[in-house]
């Protein structure tokens, strides 16, 4: 038993440490299953702190977005006054600047013609010669007819000089003597008359020849040797035997329209181009217009003289007539800024405070791009441009960055 007791008592401190350490390595465990729990919870704040934190951010972000896109951006642009004018493209063709058929004033037949088509000639250069014998025999019975008239003068002038003579010896009557001088002047009425008809026939006969009366190119021949002329009835002239044109300078007539009559001037420069001959251009000038508007085309003709010096341009030709027109003072803005509503044409004007008024407007010319206000918008005014449908009085609207500025017209308008 005693040794038993001893046994135990000798037994007994080692189980004590073994029990203390036990207890240790518990604390140890509780005190990190402690920090263990402290720091998942710790992650569990920080991450509901996060989710709380991400979905405050989102909302505002959402809000700003929201707020954002309810707002209505526009571009903005003024109207503005066109620096130079418009060219105005119209169609033409040539003319000689004189054109005139030339035509016989004798009947006969065409004895020979000096000239062809295409050749030129110079002012009273003989052109061709007509064979008229029945006009020289008319002169030929004229010169007998006159010469016989002054026959009769010369008698009746000696009878009235005799009868002079008795009348003073009062041999014959006062009656007698003025029926004497009465047929002087009959005699000398008849030579005056005979005279007259010489002169005539002597000018017709030298319609025979045919000559040009200006400087030019013969564009048609219309007769050849041996062609029977008729002057016409009671000397009108006939067919035409040549076509005779004056080629430099040359003309064009063209129509400008209503809208444009008053932009054109005389002396105003132009420029012409035909088709066949690319790359060249002729420059000549408004010599006249007409002054006034056709009522059934409602154009104004309008003369262009063209120099031609070198014939490159030949009458008849179809040409392109480009009219530089003077700047119109009207203000211009671009064709996207019209809104075109069951009210008539509106521009949408942003005020100071981004609010939109619907402005009224008149129209003018149509440049394409471009078209003219006349009446409803004033040179300050911010238009917007490309405004949608949904656009209406009073909205408010944010500026975006501004659009350039609208072009100055320059198109072509057409034919």
């Amino acid at each position: 038993m005693t040794e038993q007791r001893h046994s135990a008592l000798a037994i007994h401190p080692i189980a004590v440490e073994e029990g203390e350490g036990e207890l240790l390595r518990r604390r140890q465990i509780v005190r990190r299953t402690r920090w263990l729990v402290l720091i998942v919870l710790v992650l569990l704040g920080l991450g509901a702190a996060r989710t709380v934190f991400v979905r405050i951010a989102n909302a505002r972000a959402l809000e700003a977005g929201t707020s954002e896109r309810a707002k209505q951006y526009v571009q903005t642009a003024l109207p503005r006054t066109p620096a130079t004018g418009q060219t105005l493209s119209l169609p033409g063709t040539l003319q000689g600047f004189v054109q005139s058929p030339i035509s016989a004033r004798a009947s006969g037949y065409l004895k020979r013609w000096t000239k062809d088509i295409g050749s030129r000639v110079e002012k009273g250069e003989l052109l061709a010669e007509i064979e008229t014998p029945e006009i020289d025999q008319q002169l030929s019975q004229a010169v007998a007819a006159r010469a016989q008239a002054a026959s009769g003068l010369e008698l009746a002038r000696s009878t009235a000089e005799r009868w002079e003579a008795l009348r003073k010896k009062d041999v014959v009557s006062q009656q007698d003597l003025d029926e004497r001088r009465s047929a002087v002047a009959q005699a000398t009425s008849n030579v005056a008359a005979a005279d007259a008809n010489v002169q005539r026939l002597k000018q017709t006969e030298g319609f025979k020849r045919v000559v040009a009366p200006f400087a030019g190119v013969i564009t048609r021949r219309n007769v050849d040797v041996g062609d029977l002329i008729d002057a016409g009835a009671g000397g009108g002239a006939g067919r035409a035997l040549f076509l005779l044109a004056q080629t430099d300078p040359l003309r064009v007539y063209i129509n400008v329209p209503q809208a444009y009559a008053q932009l054109v001037k005389t002396g105003q420069p132009v420029v012409v181009t035909q088709a066949e001959l690319r790359g060249q251009t002729f420059k000549g000038q408004v010599a006249r217009t007409a002054g006034s508007i056709d009522t059934t085309t409602r154009m104004m003709q309008v003369e262009v003289s063209l120099p031609n010096s070198d014939g490159a341009l030949l009458p008849g030709a179809y040409v392109q007539v480009s009219l530089p027109l003077a700047a119109s003072r009207t203000l211009t803005v671009p064709s996207n800024a019209l809104l075109f509503r069951a009210e008539g044409t509106r521009i949408a004007v942003v005020g100071a405070e981004g609010r939109v008024a619907l402005r009224a407007v008149t129209l003018g010319r149509n440049y394409g791009e471009n078209v003219e206000v006349i009446d409803g918008l004033e040179g300050t005014d911010r238009m917007v441009l490309n405004p949608s449908d949904s656009l209406a009085e009073g909205d408010v609207v944010a500026v975006a960055p501004e659009a350039p500025p609208a072009k100055a017209p320059t198109p072509k308008a057409p034919a």
